[in-house]
């Protein structure tokens, strides 16, 4: 978390995936660190807090973000937090099984 900063450092150290948290765009992430890495993430875990037609806009911002390349694992930007209604993650989690 909070590591953009050093994303291009991060990507050099020779890692196949590398994780981004929710406070740089994916697509931007992807840009830095280049086509041949996969990347995970990048919802933020509040957004896990929200009702269920923000939650998909956030989702789908990542998706499209995403843009279909190969190599993206769907993730959370950081971990869940504890009052994070699990409504909301079986809904998270359905809803990306059908996209």
């Amino acid at each position: 978390t909070g590591t953009g900063a050093y994303l291009d450092d991060v990507a050099a150290c020779g890692g196949d995936v590398i994780g981004v948290d929710w406070r740089i765009p994916l697509d931007e992430a992807w840009d830095r660190i280049g086509p041949d890495k996969a990347v995970q993430g990048n919802l933020d875990p509040v957004a896990l807090q929200a009702p269920w037609r923000e939650l998909k806009y956030q989702v789908d911002d990542v998706l499209a973000r995403a843009a279909g390349r190969p190599g993206h694992i769907f993730n959370l930007g950081h971990g869940i937090f504890p009052d994070t209604p699990i409504d909301n993650v079986r809904r998270v989690v359905e809803y990306m099984r059908d996209a």
